[in-house]
């Protein structure tokens, strides 16, 4: 498995555990974060701190993931980017859209604060 997927009490965390999110883990990415989507979680932390390449198919399943919670009425948290990737998110103007965390602990923080608003 590329990826490893812990539920929680307020979100489900998923890590991709391998170096590159590219066009071999961006799909099967994708079909789990619609599988979580489905089960009823609405709030989603992508852990990409082991992830140190992402390509354009990466970068669709990261916005996949934004687009399942946002229809959720839910948050959707990416943490642990590496150099390469935050340059390519920036460039991509996707840091204006996205919630960006330096850390899993923070992401879940976001998330906890978020849902407390509703």
């Amino acid at each position: 498995m590329d990826f490893k997927i812990t539920k929680k009490d307020n979100y489900t965390l998923v890590q991709v555990v391998v170096d590159k999110l590219d066009t071999h883990i961006a799909p099967t990415l994708k079909s789990e974060l619609v599988l979580i989507s489905g089960n009823g979680e609405k709030n989603i932390i992508l852990d990409l701190s082991n992830c140190r390449y992402c390509d354009s198919s990466g970068l669709s399943s990261i916005l996949v993931a934004n687009r399942l919670c946002k229809n959720a009425n839910g948050v959707f948290v990416l943490t642990g980017l590496q150099t390469a990737v935050e340059r390519l998110i920036t460039i991509s103007q996707l840091d204006t859209v996205l919630n960006i965390t330096d850390t899993v602990d923070k992401a879940a923080s976001f998330v906890i604060k978020q849902t407390e608003k509703e």
